[in-house]
């Protein structure tokens, strides 16, 4: 599906529909391709956001969890939005937490999937080593249940990405920014509804990391969907937009 890429100052967005704004954040190796299921099917209910991540356009400095939540903010301001409803995914779940726990005036939902922020396998033993096309696909294959999912596209996209210098640098800023900033001791400040929507085949956040998130944040409740990795609303987008539709009928 082609979307319209808006501009407003320095913030790239697709925005669609009209209602209350859901606005999806992706992960480190996310895209708009991620949340393609997710927009068609909510685009007839809501004002669906997904702001682009400046990922590798931030300082080095910047390159941060928080630094990408400064940037949210920033973007929701100049938007205008309330009454959100904040979807994030891996790294996008991190970004969307330290958000809520900010700023949760304009808030008023959270969706949580293969979220960080607790615990996460990274890209493992070695950074993206450099050049090695096998090594990205196979990392690639390991985001998700069916192998199949990481296309040549995907795989193409990634391997990319590792054999830009800069680019690898601030994958490594931004993974070990991730692990430093674990929010376990703060999640019970979040007042909101919350919805964890898991995968039971998830090996980068394992299932153990969504029961202890939904035991930490009070108001919150966990959905584990089988055969499904790391994002589920790629691999299952018909039962994760089922779960995520009948949690938000209900606010």
């Amino acid at each position: 599906m082609e979307y319209q890429i808006k501009q407003l100052d320095k913030f790239k967005y697709l925005e669609e529909g009209e209602g209350e704004p859901l606005i999806l954040l992706h992960g480190l190796f996310g895209a708009l391709s991620n949340f393609s299921d997710l927009v068609e099917h909510f685009k007839k209910t809501h004002k669906v956001v997904v702001p682009l991540l400046p990922l590798f356009d931030l300082d080095i400095f910047h390159t941060t969890v928080s630094g990408f939540e400064k940037y949210v903010q920033k973007f929701i301001e100049a938007k205008g939005y309330t009454n959100i409803h904040l979807l994030g995914n891996s790294l996008g779940g991190h970004v969307a937490l330290i958000h809520v726990l900010k700023h949760p005036e304009k808030i008023k939902s959270l969706t949580l999937t293969g979220s960080s922020g607790l615990f996460e396998n990274g890209m493992g033993d070695s950074y993206p080593k450099r050049g090695d096309y096998q090594y990205i696909k196979t990392k690639a294959e390991q985001t998700f249940y069916d192998p199949k999912m990481a296309t040549k596209e995907l795989v193409d996209e990634l391997f990319e990405i590792t054999t830009n210098r800069l680019k690898v640098i601030k994958v490594i800023a931004l993974a070990k920014s991730a692990i430093r900033s674990n929010l376990g001791e703060e999640l019970n400040q979040i007042k909101i509804p919350t919805l964890l929507i898991w995968g039971n085949n998830d090996i980068v956040t394992p299932p153990f990391v969504g029961r202890e998130f939904n035991r930490l944040i009070p108001k919150s409740e966990l959905y584990f969907i089988d055969n499904c990795g790391h994002a589920p609303m790629m691999e299952v987008p018909h039962e994760f937009n089922q779960i995520l539709e009948k949690f938000l009928s209900k606010l």
